[in-house]
């Protein structure tokens, strides 16, 4: 247990001299981080956040985290703009109609216009 000690001052002495101002958060109930298919989802987690002159980093330690696959879209902003552009409806609507019809952009058009 002595070792932890030691090479924690020593941790503490090296961030001091890079003139990062540590501390930890103390009240933090969960850390999200989001990927383009992804989520996961830390719980009660200990985060240590160190500020510099230019940025601050942030270290989260946890026990257990959970992973949440996300609904990858089949489109994107262009394929909307088109659909609003072709059909005249808002983007909500053109979003449904694409979903609606699988991510096939001619036929989300036709079921709109028919």
């Amino acid at each position: 247990m002595m070792r932890g000690g030691r090479q924690n001052r020593g941790m503490r002495r090296m961030i001091d001299k890079m003139g990062l101002d540590m501390k930890e958060m103390s009240d933090v109930r969960e850390v999200t981080i989001k990927t383009n298919n992804k989520e996961i989802i830390i719980e009660n987690p200990t985060v240590t956040e160190m500020k510099g002159k230019d940025s601050t980093i942030f270290t989260i330690t946890a026990e257990d985290y959970s992973e949440r696959e996300l609904e990858v879209p089949m489109f994107n902003d262009d394929d909307l703009d088109m659909i609003c552009d072709q059909t005249g409806v808002d983007k909500e609507k053109a979003q449904a109609a694409l979903t609606d019809a699988d991510g096939d952009i001619a036929r989300a058009i036709m079921m709109l216009e028919g």
